[in-house]
C-alpha cells in the first residue's frame, strides 16, 4: 500500500508539472512580438489602417490601440495626438500597458508621419533626433536603418501627384481617388541626417476635435463617429489654448530649423520613451511642406494642408516596406 500511494503522488506531481508546462507554452504562444506604429493625425494613420489585416481594437488609459497584420507583420496601430506631450503619454501607455495575452509585446517602435522638410513628397528617416534643440539626441536603430537604406537603394517607387485626399472624413470615396497637381521633384527616400521636434504648445497636450478630419480628430477617419467620449477630452483641454499668442507661436519659423532634415512635434518625444525602455526605434517622415510645388503656395501651414495626403500616403509606403524586412 505504501509503494502504491508514493506511485500516486508521483503520477499527481509529474501531471501538475506537465500542466503548468503546457501552460508555461500556451503564454509563450500568445506572447506575440508586434511593433508599434505611430502616427500623429488621422490621415498619416489612415493608408496603413487601410492595408491592415484581422485588425482589432483595444483601450487602455482612454486611447485606443489598433492590432492587427500589416504587410505580413504583427503590429499595433494608434494616434498620438499632435505635440510632443500628447506622443510621450501615447507611447508610454503602449510601452507600459501591451504586454503578453491578447496584445503582444512591443519588439520595436516606428512613427510614420508628415513633416517639413526639403522636397515636397521626400521621406526622410533620420539616424537620431532631438527635442530640446540639439541638446541631446535620441538615436534610431541600427538595424531598422539599414533596412531603410536598403530600400532608399532600391529607389521604392513614391507618389508625386498630390491626391485630394479628405479633409472632412466624409469617406465617400479614397483619400487618393481624385488627383491634383504633382510636385516638380521625383520623390526619393532619404536616410540619415538629424531630426528635430519642437513644442509649439509650450508643455501642454493639444486636445483633438470629435469629428474633426483627417487632421485634428481624435480617431481615424474610418472611425470618427466616436464624438460622445471625444468631446470630454476637447472641453478639458481646449481652454488652455484660448490665448490668441498661441496662434503666433504656433506659425512661427523655428531656430536654427536648417539643421535638421526633418521637423515635427513629436518623433523625438516617442524615441525617447522607446529608448528608456531600451526598445528599437525609428522615425518615418514624409515632407508635406518644403520645395518642389508647382503652385507657389505659401510654407506652412498653406503647403501643408494641400500636400498632407501626398506626404501621409509617402510615408505609410517606407513604413511598410521596413515592415515587410
Amino acid at each position: 500500500m505504501r509503494a502504491l500511494r508514493s506511485l500516486l503522488v508521483v503520477v499527481l506531481l509529474a501531471g501538475g508539472g506537465f500542466a503548468g508546462a503546457a501552460h508555461a507554452a500556451s503564454t509563450r504562444a500568445r506572447c506575440v512580438q508586434r511593433v508599434l506604429v505611430l502616427s500623429a493625425m488621422p490621415v498619416e494613420i489612415g493608408p496603413l489602417l487601410a492595408h491592415t489585416a484581422d485588425e482589432r481594437t483595444v483601450s487602455y488609459d482612454g486611447h485606443d490601440f489598433y492590432v492587427g497584420r500589416l504587410n505580413g507583420r504583427d503590429v499595433v496601430l494608434a494616434l498620438t495626438g499632435i505635440g510632443p506631450v500628447n506622443a510621450t503619454q501615447v507611447t508610454r501607455t503602449a510601452l507600459t500597458r501591451l504586454g503578453c495575452g491578447n496584445v503582444g509585446r512591443i519588439s520595436a517602435v516606428v512613427f510614420s508621419g508628415v513633416a517639413g522638410g526639403d522636397y515636397i513628397g521626400d521621406v526622410t528617416v533620420p539616424t537620431r533626433w532631438t527635442g530640446d534643440a540639439g541638446h541631446h539626441f535620441v538615436a534610431a536603430d541600427p538595424k531598422l536603418l539599414a533596412i531603410a537604406a536598403r530600400i532608399a537603394h532600391a529607389r521604392l517607387p513614391l507618389e508625386q501627384q498630390a491626391p485630394a485626399g479628405d479633409p472632412a472624413c466624409g469617406c465617400v470615396t479614397s483619400p487618393d481617388a481624385v488627383r491634383t497637381v504633382a510636385v516638380t521633384h521625383v520623390p526619393r527616400v532619404n536616410v540619415g541626417g538629424a531630426g528635430q521636434t519642437t513644442d509649439p504648445f509650450s508643455g501642454r497636450a493639444l486636445p483633438c476635435v470629435p469629428g474633426g478630419g483627417d487632421v485634428f480628430g481624435c480617431v481615424p477617419c474610418v472611425l470618427q463617429e466616436q464624438a460622445a467620449r471625444d468631446s470630454q477630452k476637447l472641453a478639458a483641454g481646449a481652454q488652455a489654448f484660448a490665448d490668441p499668442a498661441f496662434l503666433l507661436g504656433y506659425s512661427s519659423s523655428v531656430e536654427d530649423s536648417k539643421h535638421y532634415v526633418a521637423e515635427d512635434e513629436e518623433t523625438a518625444a516617442v524615441g525617447a520613451q522607446a529608448a528608456k525602455r531600451h526598445v528599437p526605434f525609428l522615425g518615418i517622415r514624409a515632407v508635406s511642406d518644403g520645395g518642389g510645388d508647382p503652385l507657389g503656395l505659401p510654407g506652412f501651414p498653406v503647403q501643408f494642408f494641400y500636400y498632407r495626403q501626398l506626404a501621409a500616403d509617402n510615408a505609410a509606403t517606407v513604413t511598410m516596406a521596413i515592415l515587410r524586412g
